[in-house]
């Protein structure tokens, strides 16, 4: 994603006026409260979209949001609001409901009714904001879903705060040529929350089989460091047998093993040319990425990039540690 905000650079008296036009431009309209003065007055704000869906992820001191009736009647495009609590705890109200939502859950508004979000903690949150036509589900079943909390109970609402989580901050994700794998799958697994909050779980089955293939390959993105990532341990992270994960995994392209080499490799390579590469050696680079034996680590990695991770080290640097 874009940094859209940043007031670390921007004057203290400046900073009310720069966060409203960043929040209106990138976000939504609404009447911002902020809670400190202005001179402690802290934001920051990435940005980014996948198709019709757009991404925000926010950081800032206290502050209420108010979205009135005049508000509303700016907004062109009815949309429905994931607002994903990171961490603290905020407090949301909408069509007479109120809602509190801690660490690990979110809630959903709509653009088109007058609504109250309330950080007296701060905002460390993630939202994500859907056409409301993309559901195509009916007003009434949107309606009574808004203002709901989604816990960390629900292993479904558990699941989806996942994966949401991951699309807001993943740039691979972000790019162009990842809205079909994306778009299509997210919009069915948050059809499939809705309806399921109704009692009927069965639409889920379809967008967590969609989904899948994305939360195994963020998962793996996460653990890249960990020396006993395995594929018996990746299926059951995700409740599935190590047969499945192989199969979801070969629909989409991918090998498991050179899948997980290949970007613990990228990962080796941007450390060796960086600060890193001055102040540790070959071998731990090598070890805190997984490749535990440094001889085949060197090997693999010349293998990739047509030198050995020394060389690439010493390419980029007038002297490295003694290895």
């Amino acid at each position: 994603m874009s940094p859209a905000l940043d007031t670390t650079s921007i004057r203290p008296q400046d900073r009310e006026e720069v966060i409203r036009d960043a929040v209106w431009g990138s976000v939504v309209v609404v009447d911002i409260d902020h809670r400190p003065p202005a001179g402690e007055i802290r934001a920051r704000m990435d940005v980014g979209s996948v198709g019709p869906l757009r991404v925000c992820s926010a950081r800032s001191t206290a502050v209420r949001l108010r979205r009135t009736e005049r508000l509303v009647r700016k907004d062109e495009e009815p949309s429905l609001f994931l607002s994903l609590q990171v961490t603290g705890t905020s407090i949301g109200v909408q069509n007479g409901r109120e809602c509190v939502v801690g660490p690990g859950e979110f809630a959903m508004l709509r653009s088109d009714a007058p609504y109250t979000l309330l950080f007296d903690q701060g905002i460390d949150h993630h939202f994500l904001r859907l056409p409301l036509a993309a559901l195509a589900l009916p007003d009434r079943l949107l309606r009574d879903t808004t203002t709901v909390t989604f816990g960390a109970g629900n292993p479904l609402a558990r699941l989806a705060y996942t994966y949401f989580s991951q699309l807001a901050v993943s740039e691979e994700l972000h790019r162009d040529d990842a809205d079909e794998a994306v778009v299509a799958p997210t919009i069915e697994l948050l059809r499939a929350l809705l309806v399921s909050q109704h009692g009927d779980a069965g639409p889920a089955k379809g967008p967590l089989e969609a989904t899948l293939s994305l939360r195994i390959t963020q998962y793996i993105r996460e653990h890249l460091a960990d020396p006993d990532l395995s594929a018996a341990r990746i299926a059951a992270a995700h409740g599935i047998s190590v047969r499945h994960l192989y199969a979801v995994l070969s629909r989409a392209g991918i090998s498991l093993g050179d899948w997980i080499r290949a970007r613990r490799l990228d990962a080796c390579k941007r450390e060796l040319a960086g600060p890193a590469g001055r102040s540790r050696t070959v071998a731990a680079i090598g070890r805190s990425w997984g490749f535990m034996n440094a001889t085949h680590f060197s090997r693999v990695f010349k293998d990739a990039y047509g030198v050995p991770p020394r060389g690439w080290r010493d390419r980029h640097h007038a002297r490295g540690p003694h290895d």
